[in-house]
């Protein structure tokens, strides 16, 4: 815990308040770094700094700020993203205070040093803002959300390119993301030129897979699904549209979880119950998927800008040899080799292989496969745990882990996946990490569950019948979309080799 006192000053002061200049360094460097800080005054409610950009309980600086406060006692956090230990502290503005102090910021990892490299695919803050609080979290990828279909901030002004800008070295941002929202699906879409021309209208014409089905085939169009439980997540994916899903989305705060599906396929509240179970619901589905031999990256996005997050509260590390080249960083996050996390850092190998890879053998044979795992937290972790064909296969409390620093081996007598996932209880808010899944096939076959696949047909089913429309014409060209996915999760259902 550091503490600040300002001290009385002999330098005039046009005014009764006081002001403290304060510097944030490096530990190691003792150079300036852009930071984030929690500011309360004695009434607990967050401060605001003139001129230093400002979201909901923080506002960010470049290493250097003069804060010009009312008298009084203050409190405050200082934090630069997932990688450095925060610093916390209170300090006193008396009469016509004016003082100097400075404050270091200790590393605990460095990511990118070990080729694992941050971005947060769901930012919605101003453009001119993106640079200083993309540093001041210590991210090094963003996707800028400035377009949708009921708000294009653009309009008739100059838009910028599509390509990522570059800056501080190894930083990029991407300034023309868009989000798409209808009919409890939000997806966002990467790598467009230019905003898509997508309709307003709150119904079910037109059907909204024929914009997206457009811009794949014009381009290279990324969709992000922005949560797992969106109604057309099936639809999606039955028909190959789908390239990344976020499962670790806007609705997971610093403070608090938004427990609500927000129009999208609402959770069993008896089975999936309080902020865990929440939680849970998310990444059920998303193992579903991967049971049914679908083989899609997880995500994170921290909804800055319309959540009450700060950038990269929630990020995607994606591993690289080398340094960080955008191309390669979607390249590698498309093939799996992905960690997702709010908190903990994971930095894992399996049998000295990355997350995504596939691990092949004949049939009739076994596997016994050893994890390697590289663990780093600023916050407690609870336990640790590897997830394998959509079960918990064992559960690791911390402290057990940490007097041996290994993991049990993962055995494997037929096709499927596992991935390690490490949780930290809390009662107010859910903060985990979970790695993408390696996989397993043995005999050249993926793991197919019926189970899964009838979850996912039942659920077409269910949504199929929300949609009303009075024009025959325009009913049966949306239901064409949703028999199509039918008919691949039919299919799958006949081709299960599992349950």
């Amino acid at each position: 815990m550091g503490a600040l006192s300002t001290l009385l000053s002999h330098k005039p002061a046009p005014a009764a308040d006081g002001q403290l200049q304060l510097t944030v360094v490096d530990e190691e460097t003792k150079r300036p770094v852009a930071c984030r800080m929690h500011l309360v005054g004695k009434n607990r409610k967050p401060r605001k700094v003139e001129t230093a950009p400002f979201w909901h309980d923080h506002f960010v600086f470049p290493g250097k700020i003069t804060l010009k406060l009312p008298l009084g006692d203050y409190q405050f956090e200082i934090r630069r993203g997932l990688e450095y230990h925060s610093q916390q502290g209170h300090f006193v503005i008396e009469r016509f205070a004016d003082d100097t102090k400075q404050l270091e910021l200790r590393r605990a990892v460095d990511m990118s040093a070990e080729g694992w490299w941050s971005g947060d695919l769901y930012v919605r803050r101003p453009q001119r803002d993106i640079e200083l609080l993309m540093s001041a979290d210590d991210l090094h990828l963003a996707q800028v959300v400035t377009w949708s279909n009921d708000k294009n901030e653009w309009g008739n002004k100059p838009r910028p390119k599509s390509e990522p800008v570059l800056y501080d070295r190894n930083r990029w941002y991407y300034g023309l993301a868009g989000l798409y929202s209808r009919a409890g699906t939000d997806l966002l879409c990467f790598f467009q030129p230019e905003p898509l021309p997508l309709t307003q209208s709150p119904g079910e014409y037109p059907p909204t897979i024929q914009t997206i089905l457009a811009a794949k085939e014009k381009g290279k169009l990324w969709v992000d699904v922005a949560a797992p439980y969106s109604w057309d997540l099936p639809m999606l994916v039955a028909h190959d549209l789908v390239d990344s899903i976020q499962v670790a989305h806007s609705h997971f705060c610093r403070q608090n979880v938004v427990a609500d599906e927000a129009g999208g396929k609402p959770r069993d509240l008896n089975a999936y119950s309080h902020v865990s179970g929440y939680a849970r619901w998310i990444q059920d589905i998303y193992f579903r998927l991967l049971d049914c031999g679908v083989r899609i990256p997880p995500s994170a996005g921290s909804g800055s800008g319309v959540a009450a997050n700060p950038v990269g509260y929630n990020r995607v590390y994606v591993h690289l040899e080398g340094s960080l080249q955008p191309e390669a960083w979607w390249k590698h996050f498309r093939g799996g080799q992905v960690v997702v996390t709010n908190g903990p850092l994971l930095r894992p190998r399996v049998e000295g292989h990355l997350p995504g890879y596939v691990f092949r053998t004949d049939e009739g044979e076994e596997l016994e496969l050893e994890i390697g795992l590289t663990l780093s937290t600023c916050d407690p972790i609870s336990y640790l745990e590897v997830i394998q064909d959509g079960r918990v296969a064992y559960t690791l409390r911390f402290e057990d882990y940490a007097k041996t620093g290994r993991l049990p081996k993962v055995k494997c007598t037929k096709s499927g996946w596992f991935l390690l996932r490490a949780v930290n209880d809390l009662n107010n808010t859910y903060r985990f990490a979970m790695t993408a899944p390696w996989y397993v096939e043995f005999g050249g076959k993926r793991r197919i569950s019926k189970q899964a696949a009838q979850f996912f047909l039942d659920w077409v089913y269910e949504r199929a019948r929300q949609i009303k429309i009075d024009d025959a014409g325009q009913r049966r060209e949306v239901l064409q979309y949703h028999r199509k996915a039918r008919d691949y999760w039919q299919a799958l259902v006949g081709k299960a080799n599992a349950e």
